[in-house]
Order: C-alpha cells, then sequence, then structure tokens
C-alpha cells in the first residue's frame, strides 16, 4: 500500500516536473557558487539554499496537489459514464496550455467515437429490420410451396416459389457480406454475354411465371467479379418479374455498358432517386433491399449504376464498367 501511494506520489508530484527540477537545481548550485566567489557567508548561502529550498517544494506540493484533484474529477467523471467514449464531451474546461491542446484532441477522439458508434448502433437496427421484413417476405414462398404441395404439386409452380426463396436467401447472404465485399471479391476476365446468359436461365421459372419476354444481345470483356454482377443482373430481373409482369425486356452490352430495359410500368419521377435507398421498397411493397445491395455492390466494383424511367412508358438501369 505505502509502495502504492509513493509510487502515485513520485508519478504525480515529482516525474511531470523532473527536467524542471534538474535545471532549479542547477540554476540554485550556479547562484550559490557565484555568492560563494564573491565572499558571502556561508550560514547566509545556506539560509538562502534553505528558501530556496522550500520553495521548490512548496511549489511541487502546491502543483501536485492541484493536478491530484484534477486527476481524481476526471476519475469520477470516467466513472459516472455507462460509455466511456463519451468523457470527451463531459471534460471540465481546460485551464493551462498544454490541458487546452489535450482537451482539443479529446473533443475531437470522443466526436469520432461517438459517430463510429452511432453508425454501428443504426447499421444494427437497419440489419434487424431487414432480417424481420425478409422472415416475412420468404414466408410467402414457402406457404405457397405448402399449398402447391397439398393440392397435387404442380412442378413448375413448386419450382416457381422455390426459385423465389433461393432468391430471398441470396439476397440477404450478400447483404450480409457487404462488409467483407472486399475480401471476398474474386476478380477474373470473363464474358459479359455469359454473365447475362446466366443471369436469365438462373430466373427462367420466375420470367416465364410473369409472361416476361427476354433478349439479350451484345458482349464484351471485363476484369469483375462473375458472380458479383450475376447477381445483380438476377436482381434486375427479379425486380421486372415482380413489378412489371407481361413486359418485354433487353439486356445488351457494348462498349462497357450494359443495359436492361423493359417497357413495364415505369418508376414514379419522384420516387426515382430513392429506388437504391436501403429498405425503400415504394409503391409496389417489398423488403425494398435488391436495388441497394445492387448498387453497393457496384460501388465496390467500380460500376457506376444508372437508372433512367418514364412512367408508363420504360424502365432502363446501366452498368458502365471503368476503363
Amino acid at each position: 500500500m505505502k509502495g502504492g501511494k509513493f509510487s502515485e506520489a513520485k508519478e504525480i508530484f515529482v516525474s511531470p516536473r523532473a527536467i524542471t527540477l534538474c535545471f532549479l537545481g542547477m540554476g540554485g548550485l550556479f547562484f550559490g557558487i557565484i555568492l560563494a566567489a564573491a565572499g558571502t557567508e556561508a550560514a547566509l548561502i545556506g539560509v538562502l539554499a534553505g528558501a530556496y529550498l522550500f520553495l521548490i517544494l512548496l511549489w511541487l506540493a502546491a502543483g501536485g496537489l492541484a493536478e491530484r484533484r484534477r486527476i481524481r474529477e476526471l476519475e469520477g467523471l470516467l466513472d459516472g459514464l455507462s460509455e466511456k467514449y463519451l468523457l470527451g464531451e463531459v471534460l471540465p474546461k481546460p485551464v493551462n496550455g498544454m490541458e487546452k491542446r489535450y482537451f482539443r484532441i479529446m473533443k475531437e477522439v470522443s466526436r469520432s467515437a461517438i459517430g463510429t458508434a452511432e453508425q454501428a448502433r443504426r447499421d444494427k437496427e437497419e440489419y434487424c429490420d431487414y432480417v424481420e421484413s425478409w422472415i416475412h417476405e420468404i414466408k410467402t414462398p414457402l406457404t405457397a410451396c405448402s399449398l402447391i404441395l397439398d393440392n397435387g404439386g404442380e412442378e413448375r409452380r413448386l419450382r416457381r416459389e422455390l426459385k423465389r426463396a433461393d432468391n430471398l436467401t441470396e439476397s440477404i447472404l450478400y447483404y450480409a457480406r457487404l462488409r467483407t465485399a472486399e475480401k471476398d471479391r474474386k476478380i477474373e476476365k470473363f464474358s459479359v454475354a455469359a454473365a447475362m446468359d446466366e443471369a436469365v436461365k438462373s430466373q427462367m421459372e420466375l420470367l416465364i411465371g410473369a409472361g416476361i419476354g427476354v433478349e439479350t444481345e451484345g458482349d464484351f470483356t471485363v476484369f469483375s467479379d462473375r458472380k458479383a454482377l450475376c447477381f445483380i443482373l438476377k436482381q434486375l430481373l427479379i425486380n421486372c418479374a415482380k413489378y412489371c409482369p407481361g413486359c418485354r425486356v433487353c439486356m445488351s452490352a457494348a462498349e462497357g455498358v450494359i443495359s436492361v430495359r423493359d417497357n413495364g410500368p415505369g418508376i414514379p419521377a419522384h420516387e426515382l432517386r430513392r429506388v437504391t435507398e436501403r429498405g425503400f421498397s415504394g409503391s409496389p411493397g417489398g423488403t425494398g433491399m435488391g436495388l441497394y445491395i445492387a448498387k453497393e455492390l457496384c460501388g465496390h466494383l467500380g460500376i457506376a449504376m444508372g437508372i433512367e424511367s418514364a412512367e408508363g412508358e420504360y424502365t432502363c438501369v446501366t452498368l458502365a464498367f471503368p476503363l
């Protein structure tokens, strides 16, 4: 216990002033030599040295006690906070130049930590909201599968509902991986025509069920993540099947740009800017995450996504690859 108190006293009273004490000691010794050389009596030199030492000790004690009280105050503030990163927001006003610098630094650190914590909280809430809406949405194809099986089990309809469930599962997996998209990325050289054909083939049941005809044309070669691009294209086709049944879709590739155009009902002008926002489902409903995930994946891959639409006429999504 005594050793702990001595260590604390040394840390508070002596260590921060070690250099200053060295210079004060050298200064006192220097003036003592001058006084002795000038013929000053030893008794007077001793009195002056004692007074000088007393003043130094008084300065050490006063400064140390003030700092100790200051540290105790800060420790009390810290102990009273449930979120320690908020300390910078409740710090007492600085009393000297050094404290002012530390005060500014702590403010910046605290604000950065608060921003990070708030973003993490929002991400968690949004993720939980998406999972909840995803659970409700996946119940639809699963319930449909049960009804189909109870009524004889038409294979085509069953495959269609299973594909819907598979698409929803793939969506939530990609959403969960968005934070580690760079680590999961696999860049390779491939033909975009093959990726378009793969996306169309994977959604054939839904497209046929929605009465949608798809044409693909053109080709070019890119270095990108093929699986991610297929997922993006599939999301566009899924939206067509969901929101514009009976339409025609043309997927074309030329000069580094893939265009997916349909002649469906289009997107209302007031919703066009928001269709890629997280959780925005617009007029038709749904989880509102498909285009958001596609947009985020495009950002990770350096692909510029653009959306044009005229209500009652068409919607066209373009994917422009970096040169």
